[in-house]
């Protein structure tokens, strides 16, 4: 398994070592002691989520409250995606940008953010299938969303006329959702993310312990 960080603080790219014959293949998607070396603290594990779309659907850019907010590790186990990670931490150095990574089920990639990042994604194929482990449960009344076409975070979609889902066509711009307060503070998911990597402590880190002590149960 490979991990490699993505241009954005708090993101990874993660390639697993696939073992094939002609009987099929075997992988290791997920694994927290390897996650947890790289992160600083393993994910708690608090609700796995599936989403299917058709060709052209773009969902997101989705986002919770900090904290507790909500981190992904998230793959792609049919067809393929256009995986988009954009920074919504107002002060991060990296604030408005984003990065794209495709997941498929071919190289079945992943990719883990943290809390206070934004997410989002395109269908490539129908049937686009991601399943994606959260830390922590679903709040409505913690998650906000950032219109996906914004032109100022001019995120290159490959589709030319992308399906929205009500809401996301009508959330509000990056800049909007900045004045509303709506955004989170980079220094406190910096401070939240430090918390969890203290709790955790060496022996977590190198995989002799589940996961840190709970979280409070709001999410994206």
């Amino acid at each position: 398994m490979r991990i490699r960080p993505l241009g954005i603080d708090g993101a990874w790219e993660i390639t697993p070592r696939q073992h094939g014959d002609s009987r099929g293949l075997f992988l290791e998607w997920y694994r927290f002691d390897h996650l947890a070396e790289v992160v600083g603290h393993p994910l708690r594990l608090a609700q796995g989520n599936l989403s299917v779309s058709a060709r052209g659907v773009v969902r997101g850019i989705h986002f919770a409250d900090v904290p507790p907010g909500q981190a992904k590790y998230v793959t792609c186990v049919r067809g393929a995606v256009v995986d988009l990670v954009v920074d919504v931490r107002v002060g991060s150095p990296t604030f408005g940008r984003w990065e794209a990574v495709r997941l498929d089920d071919v190289d079945r990639r992943a990719v883990y953010l943290s809390e206070g990042l934004g997410h989002g994604f395109c269908a490539l194929t129908d049937d686009a299938t991601l399943s994606y482990l959260c830390s922590s449960t679903y709040d409505p009344a913690a998650e906000h969303t950032v219109h996906p076409l914004d032109p100022d975070l001019a995120i290159d979609w490959p589709v030319e006329a992308p399906t929205l889902s009500a809401r996301d066509a009508a959330a509000p711009s990056l800049a909007q959702a900045r004045a509303s307060g709506l955004l989170p503070e980079h220094r406190s998911c910096r401070a939240y993310v430090s918390s969890l990597d203290a709790d955790a402590g060496p022996a977590a880190r190198e995989g002799r312990v589940p996961h840190p002590r709970p979280a409070p149960s709001r999410s994206e």
